[in-house]
Order: C-alpha cells, then structure tokens, then sequence
C-alpha cells in the first residue's frame, strides 16, 4: 500500500497567504495548478520568441509538483522563509527531508522516476528558474484579485512582487505580464 498520493490530495487542506486576511483564499493545490498553467507558458513562449531550448512539459511537470513538500511541512509564509539566510537554508533543508519523506512512500519502482521531480537536480536549473518565475506571477495575480475585491491588505505585497518580477529580467515573464496580465484586471463582462 502507498500513502503517496493520499499526501498529495491533502493539499487542497494547505492555505496559502496564512499572515493575511484573505477575501478568497487560496490552497496549494489550485495554486499549483496556476504555477503549471503558466509555467508551461513561460517554457512555450521562451522557446518561440526568446532563443530558449527548455522542455514545456518537464516544466509542467516540475511546477505541478512545486509545493507538494508542504503537505508535510505546512506553507511557511514568505516573510518568515526568506526573513534570513539561515532560516532559509534550514527551510530548504526542512523541505528535502518531506520530499524525501514523500518518496518514502512510493513503491521502489517508481522512486527514482519521480526523485526528478521532487528534487531537481543542475540539469534543471533552467527549468526550476521558470517554476519560480511562474509562481511569482501567481502571487503577483493573489493580489490583484484580493485588491479588486477592495482587501488593501496586499497593496505593498503587490509593489514588492512586481518589482521582483521585473528584477528577474526574463523577456517570456515580461511577454506574459504585457499580453495576459491586464485581462486581470476586468471583470467577467468585460471579458465577453
């Protein structure tokens, strides 16, 4: 018997955004889902447009299983994960000693096929890279749907994400945040 993927289903109980008030809140398992959406995007529109040579579907697959650590650990809220240097390298240790956990409870012959997704080595360096820029769009998209339902309380969240989206100078988040952000910003009719 493997207990892998009742962990996994466990994520729709793990909210994200626990030290703010939230209008609609989020859990980790819709988010992922946002982070793979996009992601494969970022991979897509890299390789078309900007010389890129990444793989959109490992990609996918690396963002679909992005948090998956934290049915273990819990969502630790940003502010605290990267408050210092050490509490962040405990962190990332804490969240190998889940994946590992994780991978415990697999039937041997499927550990080592999904250790590459788990814990990603150097070979996806550039893959991991548009994890994170992915799943900082969709922080970024939190607070514009929390400040247009009027929750001020992700004003300063929403300056400080941009300003980390811009610094992270890759032209596929710029084309995202110029052909698809601003549909976040209507509503439904306006959509139609």
């Amino acid at each position: 018997m493997s207990h892998f993927f009742a962990y996994l289903a466990r994520m729709k109980f793990i909210q994200r955004w626990g030290l703010m008030r939230n209008v609609r809140q989020e859990n980790i398992q819709e988010h992922s889902l946002q982070a793979a959406m996009i992601a494969h995007n970022l991979a897509l529109v890299r390789n078309k447009w900007f010389g890129g040579n990444v793989d959109p579907l490992r990609v996918l697959i690396l963002a679909v299983y992005h948090e998956a650590s934290e049915v273990i650990t819990g969502d630790l809220p940003t502010p605290i994960k990267y408050f210092n240097p050490e509490i962040k390298k405990a962190y990332k240790e804490i969240e190998k000693v889940a994946n590992y956990r994780l991978l415990s409870m697999l039937p041997e012959e499927l550990k080592e096929d999904y250790e590459s997704i788990l814990m990603p080595g150097e070979e996806d360096k550039e893959h991991w890279q548009i994890v994170k820029a992915a799943d900082k769009i969709c922080a970024y998209l939190k607070c514009i749907e929390e400040l247009k339902a009027g929750n001020r309380e992700f004003e300063k969240a929403k300056n400080a994400i941009y300003k980390d989206l811009v610094n992270l100078n890759r032209p596929e988040v710029e084309y995202f945040m110029e052909k698809f952000l601003p549909s976040f910003y209507l509503t439904l009719d306006e959509l139609n």
